[in-house]
């Protein structure tokens, strides 16, 4: 069976072309002029020198158009990068290098960035660009680009092997890429096992067929360039769904969206999307009687924020779910009014799911038994190009091969598992990650800051905010927009503590290492200089 995106999807188109497929502002495309459209681009891409294996990156908030370009990658048996649009320039050098690309696809909006890395990346040989009503210069027109390629799909046969690959936060700051056979992303992610009772699909045509009857409206608000939204998306369509997107989180276009086009199944990133969304929606006149699904991935969602959501939509189901880029699925909880997670998501394990001792022994699932998660099956290979780190999230037990993310958790007396966090010092910014050695070296590198340390605060919105203690140089007052302007040029925008706590030394082990509990020990008992 040829367990692949581009089949799963062409499946899809040829169960049902005249379906609307997805949706994004004022323009629709049917499946038929999806799977056309991103033939076209394949082809193009192919002219271009592109072919199999070689890797195209997608820079591009929502669209039909970004949607296409993947779609077009998969069909080459080349590989779709995501590119985070709010990387600044040493980021996007660092991603266009290590993702080895040679060809990129952008929106208009990007085209000053883009200018400013290419000269020092090389391997990039051909750009495209998403006209979207800025101005810029460089690259070949997307439309063109389309306009040159043929809309058939004569592509050669495609394998499960193929792969596919997606950038998330590493541990030094800059992202890695997780590196996924398409039968395993597929049947972790994609719908290709229930998440219920494990169970294989029959075949890869068994998702396309029972989409004939009919299929729910989904609204995935997420930016793409996460895996939760490209999945949502992905196994949305592969089932015939319609998809619909917003280009950027606005909770006001997200609930005109989803009266417009009736969205049946809307899907977030935590309190970071869900506060907003509970504030316009209480503030606006929108009717969102559609609904019947909410789930949020991949952040905190707190239980107030849940109580909300039930209140206004009393009968919508809500579901939280958790995982990682690297684990895919890992467990899902049903909201009900009376439920208590403060200390966390609680879930119920997925099949393939288990807590493991600090010794790589698996947790006998006893109230109040913690472990790091880990999940057997379907696991990715590893990280591209980092076979050391590879090593450190993968351990075999009992012969059976297991990948370790770092999340902590315990079982409780239900036999569900309420999940603790990270063992590591990653802050979960409204589900963005961001890991304090990069940002202590953007603090570090301004001329007036002598040491950093960056950690993590909650934040009734964002679940944690980025903060800092600083130590400045002596004899500097403080200047703190001046410190702050300059970190914004070296880290994305969400990256730049918004609180900031001064301290005579900054504490450090014996051996120079930073001494984190130190940190929010003193961020709790002194009063934060800037916040």
């Amino acid at each position: 069976m040829a367990l692949n995106i581009a089949d799963l999807l062409e499946h899809a188109v040829d169960a049902v072309p005249d379906r609307i497929a997805v949706s994004c502002g004022d323009r629709q495309v049917t499946f038929a002029q999806l799977d056309a459209r991103a033939n076209r681009l394949a082809h193009h891409l192919a002219a271009h020198g592109v072919g199999q294996g070689d890797h195209i990156g997608v820079y591009s908030r929502n669209s039909i158009e970004a949607l296409e370009t993947m779609f077009a990658a998969y069909k080459l048996r080349a590989i779709a990068v995501n590119v985070n649009y709010r990387y600044v320039h040493a980021e996007l050098k660092y991603l266009f290098d290590n993702a080895d690309l040679v060809a990129l696809v952008h929106e208009r909006r990007y085209s000053d960035k883009v200018a400013a890395v290419l000269p020092e990346t090389p391997k990039v040989k051909h750009v495209v660009v998403i006209e979207d009503g800025t101005e810029g210069t460089g690259g070949l027109s997307y439309e063109t680009a389309l306009a040159e390629g043929s809309p058939e799909r004569d592509f050669g046969e495609r394998s499960a092997d193929d792969l596919y690959i997606l950038y998330t936060g590493g541990t030094t700051g800059y992202p890695k890429g997780v590196l996924w056979r398409h039968e395993d992303i597929w049947r972790t992610l994609g719908g290709g096992i229930n998440f219920v009772t494990g169970e294989h699909l029959a075949d890869e045509w068994t998702q396309a067929e029972q989409g004939k009857a009919g299929a729910l409206v989904r609204l995935p608000a997420a930016p793409l360039i996460h895996g939760a939204a490209q999945w949502a998306t992905f196994g949305a369509l592969f089932g015939g769904g319609p998809v619909v997107f917003v280009p950027q989180f606005d909770p006001d276009e997200v609930w005109k969206a989803v009266q417009k086009h009736k969205v049946q199944i809307l899907t977030i990133v935590g309190d970071a999307m869900a506060r907003p969304l509970v504030d316009a929606y209480r503030a606006g006149d929108y009717d969102a009687s559609s609904l019947v699904a909410l789930s949020s991935h991949a952040a905190l969602f707190s239980q107030s924020v849940k109580q909300d959501f039930l209140a206004m939509l009393p009968n919508v189901v809500i579901t939280d779910a958790i995982g990682s880029s690297e684990s895919g699925f890992t467990g899902m909880g049903l909201v009900n009014k009376d439920a208590d997670h403060s200390a966390g998501p609680r879930v119920n394990f997925g099949v393939e799911a288990a807590l493991l001792d600090d010794d790589g022994a698996i947790v006998e699932p006893k109230p109040g038994a913690v472990g790091r998660i880990a999940r057997s099956g379907h696991v990715p290979l590893g990280y591209y190009k980092d076979p050391e780190k590879t090593a450190k999230i993968f351990a075999e037990v009992d012969g059976v091969r297991y990948v370790i993310p770092g999340d902590y958790a315990r079982y409780e007396e239900d036999g569900t598992v309420t999940l603790l966090g990270r063992g590591s010092q990653c802050v979960n910014t409204g589900g963005e990650k961001v890991f304090p050695e990069e940002v202590e070296g953007a603090l570090k590198s301004h001329p007036d800051v002598f040491d950093a340390l960056v950690i993590g605060i909650p934040d009734d919105r964002l679940g944690q905010r980025v903060a800092a203690v600083l130590q400045l140089r002596s004899g500097v007052t403080a200047d703190f927009d001046a410190i702050e302007s300059h970190v914004r040029t070296e880290v994305a925008g969400y990256k730049v503590p918004r609180t900031l706590w001064l301290a005579d030394e900054v504490g450090r082990t014996p051996s120079g290492k930073p001494d984190y509990p130190w940190a929010q020990e003193f961020a709790r008992t002194h009063e934060p200089a800037r916040s």
